[in-house]
């Protein structure tokens, strides 16, 4: 498949203005100044994972056999986005900066590899931070950005699911020209994890940590014809590593008495190229999640398989938009195959709006890492057959709706992991607190 470039695909947007009828989102430009809007969101986080039944973690003070990790920051993300200015080509720019700050984490109890601070050597710093920014330019209703920024598609997403947002440094296109359809391709060479101190990391694969030097994708999302159902559809190529396939479909079916029934299927298939950089590759893993909701009630059910002698692996700490992907553990080892029970409810009218709660068990089996390959084998250090674990989440969450706190958000997660020693991870006790506090400066 010939790699798209960004001036290929800027000139393709570009024959829209060849038409009258094709009216777009850069005709209600405002101006540079006029549509732009400064947002800050405070989140501040703690974290304690006790390890059970022998699991233990080295800190990053290169201390092992510790048995509790313990992490705390406050965080602070200022995004700034301004409109586009007037006439067939519009420009503008994007830019962020982020902060944290150690709210106490010590380098004895923070993991080698620290989920929400930052590690300097063996120490964890008082304070780190980043920042970036994006040109754009706008044809009708297709943008060009290119230099730091999110991403986010089933295969190359950046994750805000820790302390701080993970970027990447590229070039990115999305068009809605179509209607219905939404398009996107993109090519980055660089990134920066939620923990980073700075940008211009080397791309990170999850789960064989081989490093690479280019990410490229191309895809779409479509709303149907059929209500209610839209289908995606995604080729990217981590270069000189593997290429890999997606597909994904949603479909909700409204039913009277507030009942509706939905499914979400998405399928991965990841085959090595060029060099293999990352060894033999060839799986196809994917999950299925039917859900029934009933007034403030939702319950569902998963089933989600790995075919292939490695685990599904990927690029990006968000790009696993498999159901089964759980608050511990991805449920993606080779050969794994598992199952999910889920409930959610809305306790808005039951108590209090803005206040919901959820529960989830999840349980994999069939996990055999013999036939690994050997870099896969090397920086896990998986070994044996007839891997099996289970994870059970509780999430409670609260967000203010009305009043000077609007939008404040409180959560607080539970989870438990246990495992088999062939599986390979570790067994956690996990409790994560967390707060949000947005505010908009100017918009």
């Amino acid at each position: 498949m010939r790699r798209p470039t960004a001036p290929h695909l800027l000139s393709l947007a570009l024959l829209c203005t060849t038409g009258a009828a094709c009216a777009g989102a850069q005709d209600d430009a405002t101006g540079f100044t006029e549509g732009s809007s400064l947002t800050l969101l405070n989140r501040m986080l703690f974290e304690q994972l006790d390890y059970q039944k022998g699991s233990s973690f080295r800190a990053a003070s290169g201390v092992r056999g510790q048995t509790q990790a313990q992490e705390a920051a406050y965080g602070l993300m200022l995004n700034y986005q301004s409109g586009y200015t007037r006439g067939l080509v519009g420009v503008g720019l994007d830019a962020h900066a982020y902060g944290a700050v150690n709210l106490g984490t010590e380098a004895d109890s923070a993991r080698a590899t620290p989920r929400y601070v930052a590690k300097d050597g063996q120490d964890i710093p008082d304070r780190f931070g980043r920042a970036g920014g994006a040109l754009k330019l706008r044809v009708s209703s297709t943008e060009l950005k290119l230099g730091e920024m999110r991403t986010k598609n089933p295969i190359f997403s950046s994750s805000d699911t820790r302390l701080l947002p993970e970027t990447n440094r590229g070039w990115q296109i999305t068009s809605s020209d179509i209607a219905n359809v939404t398009l996107q391709a993109g090519r980055f060479t660089r990134w920066a994890d939620r923990n980073a101190r700075s940008n211009g990391g080397q791309l990170l694969a999850n789960y064989s940590g081989v490093n690479g030097d280019a990410f490229s994708f191309l895809g779409g999302a479509w709303n149907t014809p059929i209500p209610n159902l839209s289908v995606s559809s995604y080729y990217g190529r981590y270069e000189d590593h593997w290429n890999t396939w997606y597909l994904g479909s949603f479909y909700k079916l409204p039913l009277a008495d507030q009942r509706s029934l939905s499914f979400n299927l998405n399928v991965y298939r990841s085959a090595d190229t060029g060099k293999a950089r990352a060894g033999d590759i060839a799986t196809t893993t994917w999950s299925l999640l039917g859900s029934y909701a009933f007034g403030p009630h939702k319950l569902g059910l998963g089933y989600q398989k790995v075919n292939g002698d490695n685990p599904f692996d990927y690029v990006n700490r968000g790009s696993i938009w498999l159901d089964n992907a759980m608050q511990l553990s991805d449920f993606n080892g080779a050969h794994e195959a598992s199952w999910q029970l889920q409930y959610h409810l809305d306790l808005g009218s039951l108590l209090t709006p803005g206040l919901s709660a959820g529960v989830a068990y999840t349980r994999g089996s069939g996990v055999d890492n013999r036939r690994l390959n050997s870099v896969y084998a090397n920086y896990l250090g998986y070994t044996g057959s007839g891997g099996k674990h289970w994870e059970r989440d509780l999430i409670v969450r609260y967000t203010v709706q009305q009043g000077s706190a609007k939008g404040l958000s409180l959560q607080l997660r539970y989870g438990v992991h246990r495992t088999n020693k062939a599986q390979g991870e570790a067994n956690i006790d996990q409790i994560r607190l967390q707060a949000e506090m947005p505010v908009a400066i100017f918009k």
